[in-house]
């Protein structure tokens, strides 16, 4: 792949209820933001809400061409009974809600970064030390990584969203009490990217979803059997930086 790193929304957890349902973005137009014809996704974000009922977190496997479209994407829901969730393919529409973080690339076959990694032995979870890696190494100079990575053993701990919350969430405590978390098993495959550094553009620094076979799916935080877990990831280079949609006021609440 070669690549075009990232496109992203607002990070909204905390403005009113009726600003926060008017966040709709339609991925078909990053062909159009990112001035690449045949764009491929892969990347981490919420859902649509107004066509899924509920918010959501998003899996977003994408790929629109002049051709056509190409719809591989994933949500994970939080469903009506004892806070079980739902993971399913969502085909039927190319929207997103909230945010987004996106790796943008061609989706042509070409060199890749291979990194594996087992036994965890530190509190960092896979991205961060990759991106402890990359900030050691070039600074404050912003390098960024885009792709896949695959959870072969072991079992992480995911949150879902569920949906919107009636009250603004002030805090990283607030947050953390209004998701919903949970322990999923490998294999898992997981899609996002990763900045060594923010280079003042309002971004997260690392974002990435995943989804099973086996019905489970959500934001990574960790793997939660550090003797135990198995990782192999390909990434590729970012080669430019997007933003879309940048807020006038933001907050870093709730970036985990």
């Amino acid at each position: 792949m070669s690549g075009e790193l990232p496109v992203q929304k607002a990070p909204l957890h905390c403005p009113p209820l009726d600003e926060v349902a008017k966040e709709i973005f339609d991925l078909s137009k990053v062909p159009e933001w990112t001035e690449l014809p045949d764009a491929f996704m892969l990347g981490a974000g919420a859902g649509p809400r107004h066509v899924e009922g509920i918010n959501c977190e998003m899996m977003t496997n994408l790929q629109v061409t002049p051709d056509g479209v190409n719809n591989q994407s994933y949500i994970a829901k939080v469903g009506t009974e004892d806070n079980k969730y739902i993971v399913k393919k969502v085909d039927n529409t190319t929207d997103c809600c909230l945010l987004m973080n996106l790796f943008v690339c061609e989706g042509k076959p070409s060199k890749v970064l291979e990194v594996k990694a087992s036994k965890r032995t530190g509190p960092q979870n896979y991205m961060l030390c990759l991106r402890d890696v990359l900030a050691k190494h070039y600074g404050t100079q912003p390098v960024g990584l885009g792709g896949t990575f695959l959870m072969r053993k072991g079992s992480a701990k995911i949150h879902i969203m569920p949906d919107y919350s009636d009250i603004p969430l002030e805090s990283d405590a607030a947050v953390d009490a209004w998701l919903k978390f949970y322990e999923m098993k490998a294999p898992m495959i997981f899609m996002g990217y990763v900045i060594s550094h923010d280079p003042d553009m309002d971004l997260r620094v690392e974002h990435f979803h995943g989804f099973s076979q086996h019905g489970d799916g959500g934001h990574y935080h960790y793997d939660t059997t550090p003797d135990e877990v198995e990782y192999v990831g390909y990434f590729n280079l970012g080669e430019s930086m997007y933003r879309v949609d940048r807020p006038s006021v933001t907050h870093g609440i709730g970036r985990d």
